[in-house]
């Protein structure tokens, strides 16, 4: 496929991602600070906890402060991610969040026993009952999601078949509890795609799905993110998650070097630069940028924060 989409769409994660991964303690003050200011750059939907264990997860025990300290935009949705029925319960008590049900499996059996103490055949028994969770507390489940879909530090590369046979079980259960999916995620966890990767993996989908609508989540441990943003570009994806600056990581991907998502202003800068419309004001995504790394207090990795936009040269 070689013609560029129009248009696409980017949901924010930075928030979540960034706030669980950092080893400090970051005041909840300055999590709302961040999560207001990117609530005004275009973006449509964020992503800015989880309700996860804090003594796992310490960066998100202040989950529930976070959402009610918000200034809510009411043309953005605020999401949360959660990993059991418990950290579902408590996102469904907040109000001012948007709730989506998801469908998710892992192409990698060792990284799903650390991430959430699960087989593969417990974890897809288990969907059954998450969406019928969903459906009786009236969330829309709208989501399939494939975990480490192109490799695993821990097993290794995943065989393109594998994957395949994964998003059949994920529209198999759709199927059998009635619902539609809007789209699948396909998340590089691990950060073991190249763009040759990525091609491989969503043509093969494609061609069995041609009416499938394909996600891509990207980390950028191997600095290979924006590239293979741009291969998943070329076929045709028209979602991604990303990351303001680059914040965060996978606590539990076994690398000490986990990076974030793709950085979220990298890529509308590249989207800006080949004719794709995002909805998203670049300069006042910089800001947020600038204000995430203030934040956390260090560096980031983001290379359009520090190297600006274009536009002020052409002008």
């Amino acid at each position: 496929m070689s013609d560029l989409p129009k248009r696409i769409h980017i949901s924010e994660e930075g928030p979540r991602e960034g706030f669980q991964f950092e080893k400090g303690a970051i005041a909840t003050a300055r999590k709302v600070a961040l999560i207001d200011a990117l609530s005004h750059t275009g973006i449509d939907q964020i992503q800015i906890v989880s309700f996860v264990n804090p003594k796992a997860v310490p960066g998100m025990a202040d989950a529930e402060d976070v959402v009610h300290g918000i200034t809510p935009n009411t043309e953005v949705a605020y999401t949360a991610l959660w990993l059991n029925d418990k950290g579902f319960e408590r996102a469904l008590r907040e109000k001012r969040l948007t709730l989506k049900g998801t469908i998710q499996l892992a192409a990698s059996e060792k990284f799903l026993m650390r991430n959430q103490n699960r087989n593969l055949a417990q974890q897809l028994a288990g969907q059954h009952a998450i969406v019928d969770m969903y459906k009786a507390a009236g969330v829309p489940v709208e989501r399939g999601s494939i975990m480490a879909a192109f490799g695993c530090n821990f097993e290794g590369d995943v065989p393109v078949a594998r994957v395949v046979s994964l998003v059949g079980q994920i529209l198999d259960v759709a199927k059998e509890h009635g619902v539609k999916l809007t789209y699948i995620t396909l998340a590089d966890t691990m950060a073991w795609a190249t763009p040759l990767a990525i091609k491989r993996v969503v043509g093969a989908l494609r061609q069995r799905w041609p009416d499938v609508d394909f996600a891509l989540h990207l980390h950028d441990t191997r600095g290979m993110a924006i590239a293979n943003a741009y291969a998943g570009l070329e076929m045709g994806v028209t979602r991604f998650d990303s990351s303001v600056a680059g914040l965060g990581g996978c606590p539990f991907a076994g690398h000490k070097g986990a990076a974030g998502n793709v950085c979220t202003e990298d890529l509308v800068f590249m989207c800006n630069e080949i004719g794709i419309e995002t909805g998203i004001d670049l300069d006042a995504l910089i800001e947020c940028a600038k204000l995430a790394e203030d934040v956390v207090g260090h560096p980031l990795p983001g290379s359009v924060m520090k190297g600006g936009g274009l536009q002020q040269y052409r002008q």
